[in-house]
């Protein structure tokens, strides 16, 4: 019987946080934030040696970062995962929502780039007056805000 590599061997039973970590790309006090929020499960310490974490700990962790980047938080992150064990009409739901608020920022951001558009464009056309154009705009919009 041929004995296969420790790395072998250590693949069939998991990989070390240090491994799971540039795997995903991820620093290791990040899988241990995880852990804590209940994203991620912690392995059992064996009596020798060290936590060994299953392979497709490296595919949550890439969900978690990518479901991040669509703007989820990690409260609707754990939602979501709970959720993906159950019905894809919950998990569409939650996704319409989020997709929702990312059309109403959207819009929001437009209307602050028109704004600071007009607000450039007067720097442009009043170089006659002293001071900042710009800067005096403001000024009076907070004014007129508050």
């Amino acid at each position: 019987m041929l004995a296969l590599p420790l790395i072998q061997t250590m693949a069939l039973k998991g990989i070390t946080i240090g491994t799971l970590a540039r795997k995903a790309s991820v620093n290791i006090e990040t899988i241990r934030y995880y852990q804590r929020r209940g994203l991620l499960q912690e392995p059992p310490k064996p009596v020798e040696g060290y936590r060994l974490y299953p392979l497709d700990s490296i595919q949550r962790i890439l969900f978690i970062k990518r479901a991040q980047r669509l703007g989820f938080s990690l409260e609707e992150i754990i939602n979501l995962i709970h959720l993906g064990e159950g019905s894809c009409s919950d998990v569409k739901s939650v996704a319409m929502q989020k997709l929702s608020l990312i059309e109403d920022r959207l819009t929001d951001l437009g209307r602050m780039r028109q704004t600071l558009l007009d607000l450039v464009q007067r720097c442009d056309t009043d170089q006659s007056q002293p001071g900042c154009p710009l800067v005096a705009s403001l000024a009076e919009r907070e004014y007129e805000t508050g």
